[in-house]
């Protein structure tokens, strides 16, 4: 089974709303503030479009204890990170 791009994609971006809310808190995590994590979900997103894989810096990203996890649990949506990060692990399977 391979990667999904079409999932994958609508799963970004619904991650890309949540590191987008003003309230969020980016102090445990690699990003520096909101428009750094935004640009790079925004560049992987093009290259999941283009390349149809899955960027080993997606991997990272949605690792336990990586920064989209990291600013969920410090900003308050860390259940929905889980089930975003389930929903990534289904649309990228056998792909990395």
């Amino acid at each position: 089974m391979g990667v999904d791009v079409a999932a994958l994609v609508i799963v970004l971006g619904e991650v890309r709303e949540r590191l987008a809310r003003p309230d969020n808190d980016f102090s445990w995590s690699s990003f520096m503030d909101a428009d750094a994590a935004l640009a790079e979900i925004d560049g992987l997103i093009v290259r999941v479009r283009a390349e149809g894989s899955v960027p080993f810096a997606l991997s990272v990203l949605f690792a336990p204890t990586g920064p989209i996890q990291e600013v969920a649990l410090s900003s308050g949506w860390g259940d929905e990170f889980l089930a975003l990060a389930d929903r990534f692990d289904d649309a990228s399977a056998g792909d990395h």
